[in-house]
């Protein structure tokens, strides 16, 4: 019987997806399904939504929960970890002061300013985790789905000899969303993908074996509605020659073109159909929404007949977990430390790219060195998080400035002072939450 821990089990919609996409699997129906979370209200609701996905399928499941971690872990076959470290009122303030600087964000759970003070506050939570599961279930796989990806996976793997693996959406996504811009079918396509995390790059893309991006290209030139569906990173194609993962939202913080100028923000992320209104006011709004309107999505989705199709979802967790307990072999694009998978970035750095898992482990392929264009922009973000991770462990205020100094749109807008002027800022806004930090300037 294989146990599957869930740390952050309280997140509304996640963890129901991921037990019904588990229980699909014949190895897996009889799982023990141990969810953890620190607020006992979510938990209760994680519990009972769990408990019905189970009952509605009739699998021989368990489900339990229990507040102590320790005992989430003990014994465990497979960790999933979806935990925010902080709430709404710090976190608000990880855009909202680089706005005051002129630094003008669109998301800010990844990179940037706001991904990295994230990533200060989340990585001690993180290490600690990986520290008990050496302790309860040093055989265990940790699947973390938790924002920074990047910047967390690399403090753990430094850390701790866990195996672990960080899965993203966006390598799936993205392929779809190209299939269906050129009428193909996501089973007709195949491709290669890799860099890292939100900024991986397809460098191949193929329809029944041919080279899809001619076909691409011209979508993009000619239909205007698919232009306007991804401004940024069609731009990013047009001259860079290869497609990025994840959405222009996210993408146009992470470089110096798009978001530098207020004339820059209104032509590019502004008005084309893939932008939320109001952008980061929006997410705001929505994520305020989500704390204070759960209780009443929860009892609105019990109270259907059937709240939850069983049918199998799209996320990779419960494919790999089927696999390393001896089912199908299993290949997904992943967050592992770079051992001479991408020739022409830094030795163990933290990189997506192919991974095929058996029972024998996690397996990445081989890709070789990335196209120039692609890897010098990845390679300043790896830089960026290589220091901010080193600060994160450390707690050293200086490495979160000079790592915020060569974050490319910061660079973009602000001289060396002011952005120290504005770390610092940050800085006594988190100190609450950086406990690993004697100093607060740096």
């Amino acid at each position: 019987m294989t146990k599957i821990a869930f740390i952050g089990a309280g997140s509304l919609g996640f963890t129901r997806g991921l037990v019904r996409d588990i229980l699909t699997f014949p190895l897996l129906k009889d799982a023990t399904l141990t969810l953890m979370d620190i607020d006992a209200e979510r938990l209760d609701f994680a519990q009972r939504a769990c408990q019905k996905i189970v009952d509605m399928g009739n699998y021989p499941a368990q489900v339990e929960a229990t507040m102590d971690r320790a005992e989430a872990l003990d014994g465990a076959d497979a960790v999933l970890c979806t935990i925010l470290a902080g709430g709404v009122d710090v976190w608000r303030t990880d855009i909202e002061i680089p706005k005051e600087y002129g630094v003008d964000t669109n998301i800010g759970d990844t990179r940037g300013p706001s991904g990295i003070f994230r990533a200060l506050r989340t990585v001690p939570v993180m290490v600690s985790i990986v520290k008990d599961m050496e302790r309860y279930c040093p055989e265990a796989t940790l699947l973390n789905y938790t924002n920074p990806m990047a910047m967390l996976c690399r403090a753990m793997q430094r850390e701790s000899f866990i195996r672990l693996t960080g899965l993203c959406h966006s390598v799936q996504g993205t392929a779809a969303m190209l299939a269906r811009w050129i009428g193909a079918t996501f089973d007709e396509i195949t491709y290669t993908c890799a860099g890292i995390n939100h900024m991986s790059w397809y460098l191949d893309f193929k329809w029944n074996g041919k080279d899809a991006y001619p076909l691409i290209r011209q979508a993009i030139t000619e239909n205007p509605d698919i232009y306007n569906e991804e401004i940024v990173r069609n731009e990013m194609y047009l001259h860079l020659d290869y497609y990025v993962t994840e959405s222009s939202g996210h993408n146009s913080e992470y470089n110096w073109w798009f978001r530098k100028r207020p004339d820059l923000i209104e032509k590019y992320c502004t008005h084309g159909t893939g932008w939320n209104p109001g952008e980061y006011a929006y997410i705001l709004k929505e994520y305020e929404r989500r704390v204070d309107e759960w209780r009443d999505e929860a009892e609105e989705w019990f109270a259907k007949e059937t709240p939850i199709t069983l049918a199998r979802g799209h996320e990779y967790a419960a494919n790999i977990i089927n696999a390393l307990q001896g089912g199908e072999i299993y290949q997904y694009n992943g967050n592992v430390p770079n051992t001479s998978i991408i020739t022409n970035l830094p030795a163990d750095v933290c990189v997506e790219v192919p991974v095929f898992v058996d029972k024998a482990g996690l397996h990445p392929v081989h890709v070789g060195a990335l196209p120039p264009q692609c890897v010098a922009l990845n390679h300043v973000s790896v830089m960026v998080e290589e220091m901010a991770v080193e600060a994160a462990l450390t707690g050293d205020p200086r490495l979160v400035f000079q790592s915020i100094a060569y974050d490319p749109l910061s660079a973009a807008v602000l001289s060396l002072a002011e952005i120290k002027q504005m770390v610092n800022q940050m800085l006594q806004q988190n100190k609450d939450h950086l406990p690993q930090f004697k100093h607060f300037e740096a």
